[in-house]
């Protein structure tokens, strides 16, 4: 063991008090030692901090610059340093004239290791001018894939950090993340103009958390029953909307759970309350929307619920890792919904960029296929992040522990139809033509293609688009098919050969790809009017509505009907959407009117509340 070993571990136990280096640590700080640049994908919980805390504290008056996207995550990082010693300064917008003036002066003065930076905050000019004049021991961004277009959390300002290049062109560069695909890594790499780096990639698998997926039929019940095995024990709730998470915390709370909501559409201090309160144990649950959790150090969090599903693996594999930090064992459940993937294709039909449209359907694709695997969950999982899992039963999933075997049958021929059908084809088309191939669609790129006169043409009609969408996912989820990321190509892998040649049996499901379940305006049909407004309240709502119709009618030169009907507003009083996902599912509200006026009639029904 060389001196520079013994100086590691010795400051490793003086310092942080910890014993020995997890996978990966020791060699990427040796990388970041050596001056080069370095690469990092390291699972949440894996001690990714230590990787430039213990190089910059031992580095000789020299400052380490961290660049983090979030405020809570700096504060954390350097509450905790500062314990260890007077090691760590940040600065944000959050900080106050005297504070902001004490961490610049510190800076300057050198009797600190590591600045703490926002990515915005870290491109101003005096910022970078202070930074010309004193030493630096190198760059490290935190969250590193959003830098990238293909992340899932693309932050436009990160894309500023490649010009901490061009003016410390000598600067080592270490950039960290808990999630990056292949593409991913590729566009860090890129986007921070790293030289030659290290690349270190450890294995995305958390064995010690147990995957569970359940078709949502009654959430609340079904949460609050899962919640059962957790009394007094921290977890973590994500739900997709403000309204939802505020109205979860409540019932929650009336049930005799201590819980609170987190979402951005509260103040800074609210959130910030709520998430101190879940940080010291004042309160068990916090029910959250994605704006929570990035840099959450809880390590003893033992349940993370999905209430609704994520848009894309990536989200649901970082909110997952916030349980179990501590290698104990913890809980993870999503409830499907497949009303919630008609809101996720909503909210994706709105962007106006069809790349980017391309690349959130495909994600969805993906995390569906997560959703409905028959598999070892690890399987897919892993998969995504470019990782083949070895074993065939992992022993802490919902499939690997037979709780869903009742539900698998024989679907081989199904598979054999749709593998023929992609090979046909060209192994070049996404999983929306092959389905109308095997359906029989006279669309006219199929007719262009000849792809009418394939065997393959036709052979499924008796299956809807929803179970021929649902079996594609399976097939993908278990290794058969891969889909190119940008553009959805379908192509067979060596493990489809058995499965086509009837050498193996494909068990699988082909009975969940319903449609979404009615909303409570479907089923209920037309409401009728007299009875809706009968409250006194309702009518005078409905009377507000009218004249806001008639002022832009008046505006517009046209009749107040052709904005909407009395009837769109008897259905928006009646049914009281509180997004535009929920006003698109109200009678009249189509795509054209809904961008047009949806945000001013939604302004009307929140107020009345």
């Amino acid at each position: 063991m060389t001196h520079t070993s013994n100086i590691l571990n010795s400051k490793l136990r003086e310092i942080f008090g910890y014993t020995s280096f997890n996978p990966h640590q020791r060699e990427i700080i040796d990388v970041i030692q050596s001056g080069r640049d370095c690469l990092a994908v390291l699972p949440t919980g894996s001690g990714k901090s230590l990787c430039y805390q213990l190089p910059a504290i031992l580095s000789d008056k020299k400052l380490a610059v961290v660049v983090s996207p979030l405020i809570s995550l700096m504060k954390d990082q350097v509450l905790q340093l500062n314990q260890l010693g007077e090691f760590a300064v940040l600065l944000n917008s959050s900080l106050s004239r005297e504070d902001y003036s004490t961490s610049i002066t510190r800076i300057m003065s050198g009797d600190t290791r590591i600045l703490y930076v926002a990515p915005e905050t870290l491109m101003k000019s005096h910022i970078l001018g202070i930074l010309e004049q004193i030493s630096l021991s190198f760059l490290t961004v935190d969250e590193a894939h959003c830098i990238s277009e293909w992340g899932h959390d693309f932050r436009p300002e990160y894309r500023q950090l490649a010009a901490i290049r061009e003016r410390f062109p000598a600067l080592p560069v270490l950039a960290l993340t808990a999630t990056a695909t292949k593409r991913v890594r590729e566009d860090i790499v890129a986007n921070l103009h790293m030289k030659k780096p290290a690349l270190f990639v450890a294995s995305f698998d958390r064995p010690n958390l147990f995957l569970r997926v359940k078709e949502k039929n009654n959430g609340f019940i079904q949460l609050t029953t899962f919640m059962e095995k957790f009394s007094n024990q921290s977890g973590i709730v994500y739900c997709v909307s403000r309204k939802e998470t505020e109205q979860i915390a409540g019932k929650l709370t009336k049930q005799g759970i201590s819980a609170l909501p987190y979402h951005a559409g509260m103040s800074a201090e609210e959130r910030n309350r709520n998430q101190e309160a879940f940080i010291r144990d004042d309160v068990n649950v916090i029910v959250a929307t994605v704006a929570f959790g990035m840099g959450i150090n809880k390590p003893d969090v033992r349940f993370v619920v999905h209430y609704d599903l994520p848009k894309n693996i990536e989200s649901y594999y970082q909110q997952i890792g916030r349980a179990g930090r501590d290698g104990l064992p913890a809980h993870c459940l999503l409830l499907l919904g497949y009303g919630d993937i008609s809101k996720i294709r909503y909210f994706i039909n709105q962007k106006e960029n069809e790349h980017e449209k391309r690349i959130a359907n495909n994600q969805l694709s993906v995390m569906l296929g997560f959703a409905e695997a028959t598999c070892c969950r690890r399987i897919p999982l892993l998969q995504y992040f470019g990782e083949h899992y070895q074993k065939e039963n992992c022993g802490a999933c919902d499939n690997c522990s037979g709780e869903n075997q009742n539900e698998l049958r024989d679907v081989t021929v199904e598979a054999q139809k749709f593998l023929s059908c992609v090979w046909r084809t060209g192994q070049m088309f996404g999983m929306g033509y092959i389905i109308n191939v095997l359906r029989g669609s006279t669309e006219k790129r199929i007719l262009q293609n000849n792809h009418d006169r394939l065997s393959t043409w036709g052979i499924g009609k008796q299956h809807s688009k929803q179970v021929w969408q649902q079996l594609g996912r399976q097939l993908i989820a278990r290794g058969l098919l891969t889909q190119d990321p940008a553009y959805g190509g379908l192509k067979l892998t060596a493990a489809a050969r058995p499965v086509l040649r009837s050498e193996k049996t494909f068990f699988g499901k082909m009975d969940q790809g319903k449609k979404p379940e009615k909303t409570a305006r479907q089923k209920a049909g037309t409401p009728n009017r007299d009875e809706v407004l009968s409250d006194p309240a309702k009518r005078n709502l409905f009377e507000e509505l009218r004249e806001k119709r008639k002022k832009l009618a008046t505006e517009m030169n046209v009749p107040p009907y052709v904005i909407f009907s009395d009837r769109t507003l008897v259905e928006m009083i009646k049914y009281h959407p509180s997004t535009l996902a929920e006003l698109s599912e109200i009678h009249g509200v189509g795509a054209v009117k809904l961008k047009r006026y949806g945000e001013i009639f939604l302004s009307i029904l929140n107020n009345s509340r």
